[in-house]
Order: C-alpha cells, then structure tokens, then sequence
C-alpha cells in the first residue's frame, strides 16, 4: 500500500484527492488545522497550524510516496519543503494559471512568462513564489499543475455553479448575461482534477502541465446550463459598458457575472492543453459537470446568498433598467 501525504485535504479540491485514493484503497493522510471542513471517512487527519514551530514533526520521520502541496502561502510551502523534500520521491504542487504574466495571448502553453513575484500578498505572485521555492527544493522530482477555473459539485466559489443555479431559479422568467460573442470559458471538473493529479503521481510524472479544459464558447456553456435547468425564459444580454456603467463587476465577488472577463483578458481561457493531453488527462463531458452542480446546488439552495453573481433582487432590477432603454 502506497502513503500520500496531502498537505491540506479538508477543503474542496484536497478532500477531493483524499476520497478518490481512499476508494482506491491507498493509505492517506492530511496535515491540516482542520477548520475548512472533514477528512474523508478512511482518512487520517494529523491536526496541525502550520506556522507554529514543530507543525511537521509528526509526519516527517515518515516515509511518505508522495506529497501534495495545495498551499500557496510562502511560510507554509518552505516550512513543508524543509521538513519533507529531501525524503519524498515525488512532490505535486497545485500552482494555478493565474501565474502567467499575460492573458491576451490565444493558445500560450506553459513556457510563457510568469509574473514577477514582487507582492507576496497577491494571489498570482504567491504561486509564483512557490513555484520557485519549491523547484529550488524538490528538483527534477516535482509536478507543478496549474489549473485554470476548477467546477463542480462542492465548489464555493459560486464562480461556475451560480449560472445553473440562477437558471433553475429562474424558470420561465428572464436572466441576465454578459454579452457573450466572441467569449471562451475553459473549465476544469474537480474530479477530473483530482483523479489525473493521482494518476501523474502514480507514475511519478514531473514537469509544468497547465491543467485546464477543453476551450469552450461561453455562449454552449451557458446553454448547457440552460439546458439542464430547465430553464425557457429569455437571456437578457447586456455590453460590457452597460455593465460596468451600472456596477456590475467581472469574474467572481459580490455583484458580478461569474465567468465574464475584460476583452482584455479573453486568453486567462484558452489556455493551450497540449502537453496536459499528453499526459494522459481525460475530461468528462459540460453536460455530466452542471447536472452534478445543480444537484449540488439544489442541496445547498438555489436562491442562497451567494460569494460570487447579483441577488435575484438586483438581477431583476438590472434587467427592468435593460427593458427601459
């Protein structure tokens, strides 16, 4: 039996590649404080603050397989490098794509320029950073997987399942969008994430994979989503200015449309997925990804106050103003 060492593996995508190496039958552990949730029943959960000294003295005499890093936080990444990396065969970092420098090139593969990390306390230049310390560290050993957006069901971010979620709350009544000519979205299913994360480590591969999913119209994302809602009403489409003009904002957070982004920042979603194909990824299909999000969602309450999208409220106000023009 194999022993994986998650560094993490309360929350969303950690808990994830817990659960899927236990029904495997593979031996886990998770170092964490435990206060992003539970450990999958057949893991073992080590308690720990990671900034406090002595926070890997009961996992480091250990002779773990592997070790996956989810972490980005420079403190936390070093400390685990000093007390773990000599005597781990194979280390994973989940990085992000969020480190390359532009996203208004189509198709850039991971060999574009990064951010130079010189706010620590920035997301992109965070991963950058340990990125860094961690191939100083690890070597010819490491795997660095940078996915782009991660969905699916247990996702909190609202940034993906809030359009199906608002879909099936809507029913027959109209919907707000972005305007979405032109648009891409290139998502990755959380269980797709996990399950090639284990497999990489499996076969020890190392190297840089952005691990990112096919490249989609924006526009046949949200008629999947559509589709499985249910939904039969209007989409009410609106121009970038428009919204801008009336305080809507891009990408995720209070008052926005999820998965809408600046022209500018059309490439942050195509993203190039050659080399992560060759190595084997598979991906399962948008329809099969929504369906699980809206059962996810139904569970969790679709008219639920939200960390990403408008209140219904607003959306219907925003769609009268649209009307009265």
């Amino acid at each position: 039996m194999t022993h994986t060492l998650i560094l993490g593996g309360t929350a969303w995508l950690g808990r994830e590649i817990a659960q899927q190496l236990i029904e495997a039958g593979e031996d886990v552990t998770c170092l964490a404080r435990g206060e992003s949730g539970s450990v999958p029943p057949g893991a073992t959960l080590v308690r720990s603050d990671r900034r406090a000294p002595g926070a890997y003295d009961a996992v480091s005499k250990h002779n773990w397989a592997r070790v996956i890093e989810l972490s980005y936080d420079a403190g936390l990444v070093t400390g685990a490098l000093a007390a773990l990396a000599d005597t781990t065969p194979h280390w994973t970092l989940v990085s992000s794509v969020s480190v390359y420098a532009s996203n208004s090139e189509a198709d850039a593969d991971e060999d574009a320029a990064l951010v130079e990390p010189t706010d620590p306390t920035e997301y992109a230049h965070a991963k950058v950073a340990a990125e860094r310390v961690t191939s100083q560290a690890v070597g010819d050993r490491l795997l660095t997987a940078r996915p782009g957006l991660i969905v699916g069901p247990g996702d909190t971010s609202d940034r993906f399942s809030y359009w199906v979620a608002r879909l099936a709350l809507a029913s027959h009544e109209p919907v707000l969008v972005p305007d979405v000519h032109g648009r891409a979205a290139q998502l990755i299913d959380v269980r797709d994430l996990a399950s090639w994360i284990i497999t990489a480590g499996h076969r020890s591969l190392t190297g840089t994979y952005n691990a990112v999913g096919t490249q989609r119209e924006l526009a046949d994302v949200l008629a999947a989503a559509q589709q499985v809602a249910g939904h039969d009403g209007e989409l009410i489409s609106a121009d970038d200015d428009w919204l801008v003009a009336h305080g809507v904002n891009y990408w995720a957070g209070p008052r926005s449309l999820p998965l809408w982004l600046p022209r500018s920042a059309d490439a942050f979603f195509q993203r190039s997925r050659q080399r992560f194909l060759e190595s084997g990824a598979m991906e399962r299909s948008i329809h099969e990804t929504v369906h699980d999000a809206l059962a996810d969602e139904r569970i969790r309450g679709l008219g639920r106050e939200r960390r990403a999208g408008l209140s219904r409220e607003d959306e219907l106000r925003l769609i009268g103003e649209r009307s009265e023009r």
